[in-house]
């Protein structure tokens, strides 16, 4: 991806470089380069975890965490009730053009401001002067939740394939919930454990599986168009139903999107890497916007096909795994098959949920680093020996293993986690981007010089970005039948409603007085470089 907007240095009057600081000296150690130091220099920021991710590795890494075309096949249940097949594919349609506008907003925030604290640091920056501590430390608690709830998700996923496994097996397993909750731990530990100890090969790992997930794709792919019976086009692209109970089709089809919404999320994650890569300032936007179009460009071959192999919605729903995919790869009739399909997409999956736990550790290590989270300083401490934010990751898997409980008593856990996730980022995103349109609208020359950019585009990407994650973060609260339950609501309203009165209590007891902003930090920096 070409920038739109090219300088040589991301600052104006950058003739020379910040003291250096005893970490940033260590270039053998750290890889930093010469804009790497000026952005973290600029940013208030000591280089403490070694850039060891390069611009293929990172558009490796985002594009398998984001795993598009695997999850609008599997995790598809709440479109196809409400939508059914064509509801789902024209909910991703739309999903697939608002999420290239967020991409392109957020892509060009963080050329600006390439941090692994994304959404927050970049409102602190951008917001107006009076609201900025507030919103940015409400975007920094909406991001902390957004990535751990889809961190939760992910491993759960996993857990639960691994049952289905199980069950093409032995077709009398009972799916029970404690097992697939136990599972989930034994994922995230390791998880965890390799986030820990095996970090420095992560680029490595990454960029070796983009290839097995590509071939994955195409496998799965080829099962559904060659061995799999097929509905005409009128049933899988016209005939939108409403198994949800809800006034009218349209209504359905609404609340039916988040399928597509939640497959589509996810490239902001090259960005809470930020400070692990080189030359961030490029490869950071260029992997969002690369990451996004090769997933959202499979993930429309995967919905396409995968709605023309389902001959019954309900039957697809209702598939004993708990997953729609593997009742469409069933019908293939070659039991052996479906299990080495299933098998690769769990591998996969686990591959993304390293990669997907690294992100969201860095995101919560950078919030508390400026002091946005209750124990801060234990939270943002790195490891001296292995340059890792272990107390985040720690912290990130017990998160993980505490949301997770919810399964336990609620057959629409899954559902509630990925709502909840969807959520949170849509309220960062909408955040973030409506701050950097009310400074490119009031005062462009304010904004950094930045190595990649939107240019003139700047204003209507961002507002057509703004107004699609405020229209996705309504929808998203929605459950997905009604009459609603006590075993059917959608929970994420409340888990995001206990998490923003924890967050005010911890601002209104503490944070008011410890937590600025990154913005300050800035302007300190640029005040003393300019005076």
């Amino acid at each position: 991806m070409t920038a739109m907007n090219d300088t040589k240095l991301p600052y104006e009057h950058e003739h020379e470089l910040a003291p250096r600081t005893e970490a940033q000296s260590q270039d053998d150690v750290f890889r930093s380069n010469d804009v790497d130091k000026i952005n973290m220099a600029r940013m208030g920021k000591t280089q403490e975890m070694k850039r060891v991710f390069n611009q293929v590795s990172l558009v490796s890494f985002t594009a398998i965490i984001m795993g598009t075309w695997q999850w609008i096949i599997m995790a598809n249940s709440q479109g196809l009730t409400n939508g059914g097949r064509a509801g789902l594919f024209w909910s991703y349609i739309w999903t697939f053009i608002g999420y290239v506008l967020l991409a392109a907003s957020l892509a060009d925030m963080a050329a600006m401001a390439p941090t692994a604290g994304g959404q927050y640091h970049w409102v602190s920056e951008f917001a107006p002067p009076k609201i900025q501590k507030t919103l940015s430390y409400a975007a920094g608690w909406l991001a902390a939740l957004s990535w751990q709830a889809g961190n939760a998700s992910g491993l759960y996923l996993c857990a639960t394939l691994i049952q289905s496994l199980i069950g093409i097996r032995d077709p009398s397993y009972g799916f029970a919930a404690w097992q697939g909750w136990l599972l989930t731990i034994a994922m995230t530990a390791f998880c965890a454990v390799f986030n820990i100890f095996a970090e420095p090969i992560l680029p490595l790992m990454q960029t070796t599986f983009m290839p097995v997930y590509i071939a994955t794709f195409v496998a799965t792919i080829a099962i559904f168009w060659a061995l799999c019976p097929h509905v005409d086009a009128h049933a899988a692209l016209l005939e939108i139903t409403n198994e949800g109970g809800w006034s009218t089709t349209g209504l359905a089809l609404m609340v039916g999107q988040i399928s597509a919404i939640f497959a589509l999320g996810g490239s902001d994650a090259a960005a809470h890497m930020s400070e692990e890569c080189r030359d961030s300032g490029l490869t950071v936007p260029r992997a969002m916007i690369w990451s996004i179009l090769i997933n959202a460009s499979m993930g429309f071959v995967a919905v396409v096909s995968f709605i023309f192999a389902c001959p019954s919605v309900d039957d697809a729903v209702n598939d004993p795994s708990g997953f729609p995919m593997v009742y469409v790869l069933n019908l293939a009739g070659r039991p052996s098959l479906t299990i080495v399909i299933v098998f690769l997409n769990l591998l996969i999956l686990m591959i993304g949920n390293v990669a997907y736990q690294a992100s969201t550790a860095r995101q919560t290590f950078a919030f508390a680093r400026d002091g946005g989270m209750p124990f801060s300083g234990w939270i943002s401490r790195v490891n001296q020996k292995y340059h890792v934010p272990v107390n985040a990751v720690l912290l990130t898997a017990a998160f993980t293993i505490i949301l997770c409980v919810i399964n336990l008593g609620s057959s629409d856990a899954f559902n509630a986690i990925l709502s909840l996730a969807a959520v949170a980022q849509m309220a960062t995103y909408s955040i973030s981007i409506s701050c950097v349109l009310y400074r490119r609208v009031t005062a462009p020359h304010l904004l950094p010089k930045a190595q990649w950019g939107l240019g003139r585009w700047g204003v209507p990407v961002n507002a057509a970005g703004a107004i699609y994650a405020w229209f996705a973060f309504f929808w998203a609260f929605w459950p997905s039948s009604t009459p609603v339950a006590a075993d059917s609501m959608n929970y994420a309203i409340v888990m995001f409603g206990a998490v923003v009165i924890l967050a005010l209590v911890f601002f209104l007891v503490k944070a008011r007085k410890t937590y600025a902003g990154p913005v300050t930090i800035t302007r300190a920096y640029l005040d003393g470089k300019h005076s």
